[in-house]
């Protein structure tokens, strides 16, 4: 009696099937199966903020399909992604299968790669009841944030347009910011700068900062006249030379926000085209045979920690004591401090296997996800 995995995409679904053989039978829910009405407010402000969910429109078959699966199975693994909306989704579909919660075997994948799946399966764990409530609390939130605020913008400003949690809190954000410009007073400001020749036929460019007495702040036309006027004609000597070493550090590895950020300054992709390309990365490419078959490049894309496995530190210190030389690789690894309020249930982002380098497998990719790669495996 086969086994049955339930992951959310159907291209994980396809990777994670080859790792596991033919004991296991692996199918996709295709995101949510069950969600607040769309014609009423679902939620019982009253009794406790009680959620009524319903089946999602269009997903019948589908449930009929799985619970079907589920019955014929020896054990049902619920491998949706490892964040709170992954396990809202698992609580979702024990609920929809009839799998009481206590029963359930939950396990996750941070990076899908034969010897993390298979590991995974082997150490299944309950449902994390609190994140699935964190999941609910955020999904009530925003079902009754916009359902009350949503209405009052088709009223006064155009029909159609969404109003939620995070919306209304960004508009707010731009107005403060908007009210701020407004209220700035310009100051008029003036700077001198000259080219001096020096004694070996360099030029070097320097600025105007003040006198002996101090530092001048040159408030208009007529102060910086006066300081050209001054030193026009004049020797240029150099009081003070001032060497220092400077370090400087490698930028710790992605996390979600930072890796949207670079792509966008660096490769112009939105966020929605950076999460999308990832989601790929993430779930499996077929690399060819030589280099494992389909399988995930890079660890799981939302995360907000800057923790690298050991595992993989010692992996990119073999790789740069290869290509660059002992005297490239630190005597111990780097660690990052994350900032005050993160979760750092994940790994940063990185490659999932190091010695796969963007080059290798550049055919393989498509344009938008070898230049991802690239970016988060450099």
């Amino acid at each position: 009696m086969a086994n049955l995995v339930i992951v959310e995409s159907p291209s994980k679904a396809s990777t994670i099937k080859g790792y596991l053989g033919s004991n296991y039978k692996v199918v996709a829910s295709v995101g949510h199966v069950r969600d607040l009405p769309k014609s009423t407010l679902g939620v019982d402000i009253e009794n406790h903020f009680q959620a009524h969910y319903i089946n999602i429109r269009g997903k019948g078959d589908l449930i009929k399909e799985i619970r079907k699966e589920a019955k014929a199975a020896g054990k049902v693994f619920l491998a949706t992604d490892p964040d709170r909306e992954g396990e809202a989704i698992s609580w979702h579909l024990a609920n929809a299968l009839g799998i009481p919660v206590e029963q359930v075997q939950r396990v996750t994948f941070n990076e899908i790669t034969k010897s993390v799946v298979k590991a995974s399966i082997k150490q299944p764990r309950p449902l994390d009841m609190n994140l699935v409530n964190a999941q609910q609390t955020r999904r009530i939130l925003d079902r009754i944030v916009g359902y009350k605020l949503s209405p009052y913008l088709w009223k006064t400003v155009r029909s159609g347009l969404s109003a939620g949690r995070v919306q209304s809190v960004a508009t707010k954000l731009i107005v403060d910011r908007e009210n701020e410009i407004r209220a700035f007073v310009p100051e008029e400001y003036w700077t001198v700068d000259a080219v001096l020749l020096c004694a070996d036929g360099k030029s070097v460019r320097v600025r105007f900062v003040g006198n002996r007495e101090g530092k001048v702040r040159l408030t208009c036309e007529a102060d910086a006249r006066r300081v050209v006027d001054d030193v026009t004609g004049g020797t240029f000597s150099v009081a003070s030379v001032k060497r220092a070493t400077r370090r400087k550090n490698p930028p710790p590895p992605f996390t979600t926000s930072t890796m949207q950020q670079e792509a966008s300054r660096k490769l112009n992709f939105q966020s929605s085209r950076v999460m999308r390309v990832a989601q790929e990365l993430y779930e499996g490419v077929n690399i060819g045979a030589e280099l494992g078959g389909t399988q995930g490049l890079i660890t799981y894309m939302r995360t907000d920690s800057l923790r690298v496995s050991a595992e993989a530190q010692t992996a990119a210190a073999e790789l740069i004591r290869g290509r660059y030389g002992e005297r490239y690789c630190p005597e111990t690894p780097r660690v990052y401090k994350a900032r005050a309020g993160a979760q750092d249930a994940h790994e940063a982002i990185r490659p999932a296997r190091v010695e796969i380098e963007p080059a290798m497998v550049r055919k393989s990719l498509t344009p938008d996800q070898y230049r991802l790669y690239k970016l988060i495996w450099e």
